[in-house]
């Protein structure tokens, strides 16, 4: 009985796990994407860069995501 208590306490936990893994990287890139819309604001001649650096970061930000996505859901499998 306690095994199936921790199995499914470890499914809980990974499902939640993923979720605000996916719910932090949607915060993080909306903040990077408002932060950008304002810098082309105030700079419309540095549009090129800040582009550029707002779609790397956004790239970070979804990458570790993933990672955390995948952990949680090797947490509910394995």
């Amino acid at each position: 009985m306690d095994f199936f208590l921790l199995e499914a306490v470890a499914n809980a936990g990974g499902a939640v796990g993923a979720g605000l893994a996916a719910m932090g990287a949607g915060i993080g890139v909306g903040q990077i994407g408002k932060g950008a819309v304002e810098a082309i604001a105030r700079q419309p001649e540095a549009l090129n860069d800040i582009r550029s650096n707002m779609i790397l970061t956004a790239a970070l930000v979804e990458g570790a995501a993933l990672f955390a996505i995948i952990v949680g859901f090797l947490a509910m499998v394995l």
